[in-house]
C-alpha cells in the first residue's frame, strides 16, 4: 500500500529549452499522479522565462534543465533562492559531469535524461522534504557567470542584466547596482562578485568596482578642505565622478592602460 496518495499536490514549474523534453516530463508527471500529486503551473524554455512565469503562479518545485541559452539553469536556481518561500529545484541533464557534482554537492537532486518514471518519482519525493540549496553551493556548480543579477522587489524577482551595470559600490549591509537608467540594491558581497566577474568589474576603491568597458577616461580632480588632488573615473552614460583611492591607482593604471 503507497501512503502517497494522501500527499497534497506539488505546484511544479518545468524548465527546458527542448519543447519534446518539456513534453515528456509532462506526461511522465501525469502518469505518477497517483503515488506522487503535482500540478503543472507552467512550462518555460529558459530561466528568464521561468522567473516571469513564476510572477503570475508561484511553484514549490522546479525542474530545470541546466544547459540552456539566456539563463542556465543554474543560475535560475540562484535567482529562485531569493524567493520566500523558495522553491525545491531539481536539475535534469544529458551531462553525467553536471548529474555527479549535483550529487556529490549533496545540495539538489538531479535528474539524467532521458528521465525514467521511477527515478522521477524519487526525486518527487525528496523534493517534498528538500531544503533550497545555498548561493555558496551553486555559485560552486555554475557552469559559467551569471547574466543576470536578481532583486527582491514588492514579493518578485527583478532582473537587471549584468551588461548594463556601470558601477557596483558597498554601502553598509547592500552593493549598489549603477545602471544608465537607476540604482538597483544587491543583497550580495563586494568581494564575491569582484571574484565572480574578474574579466568585468575592476577594482578601484576599497568599495567600489567599475566596469572595464564602460571607462571613457580618467581626471584630475580636488576635494577636501585641503584641496588635495586625485584621480576620478569617467564613465559612459554617468555624469558622476568616481574617485580611485591611492592604494588602488597602480593597479587601475595598468588595467586601463594609462
Amino acid at each position: 500500500m503507497n501512503d502517497d496518495v494522501s500527499l497534497p499536490a506539488l505546484a511544479v514549474l518545468v524548465v527546458d529549452d527542448e519543447a519534446p523534453a518539456r513534453e515528456r516530463l509532462r506526461d511522465l508527471l501525469g502518469d505518477l499522479a497517483d503515488r506522487q500529486p503535482t500540478r503543472i503551473v507552467g512550462m518555460a524554455a529558459n530561466g528568464v522565462e521561468a522567473l516571469a512565469l513564476l510572477e503570475a503562479e508561484p511553484a514549490d518545485l522546479v525542474i530545470t534543465d541546466i544547459r540552456m541559452p539566456v539563463m542556465d539553469g543554474v543560475e535560475l536556481a540562484r535567482h529562485l533562492g531569493r524567493l520566500d518561500p523558495a522553491p525545491a529545484v531539481i536539475f535534469s541533464t544529458a551531462y553525467d559531469e553536471y548529474a555527479v557534482r549535483a550529487f556529490e554537492l549533496a545540495a539538489v537532486d538531479y535528474l539524467l535524461k532521458p528521465v525514467r518514471a521511477a527515478r522521477l518519482a524519487d526525486a518527487l519525493a525528496k523534493a517534498r522534504r528538500l531544503r533550497p540549496q545555498t548561493d555558496e553551493v551553486l555559485r560552486r556548480m555554475a557552469p559559467a557567470t551569471r547574466s543576470h543579477f536578481s532583486i527582491s522587489e514588492r514579493g518578485r524577482i527583478l532582473l537587471v542584466p549584468v551588461s548594463g551595470v556601470l558601477f557596483l559600490k558597498a554601502e553598509q549591509k547592500y552593493v549598489v547596482a549603477r545602471t544608465r537608467e537607476r540604482e538597483y540594491l544587491l543583497d550580495e558581497s563586494l568581494v564575491q562578485l569582484e571574484e565572480e566577474f574578474p574579466e568585468r568589474f575592476l577594482r578601484i576603491h576599497r568599495n567600489c568596482l567599475i566596469t572595464r568597458s564602460a571607462v571613457r577616461g580618467v581626471a584630475r580632480a580636488t576635494t577636501g578642505e585641503d584641496g588635495e588632488a586625485h584621480w576620478v573615473i569617467l564613465l559612459d552614460g554617468l555624469a558622476e565622478q568616481l574617485p580611485v583611492s591611492r592604494r588602488q591607482w597602480p593597479a587601475v593604471k595598468e588595467a586601463l592602460g594609462l
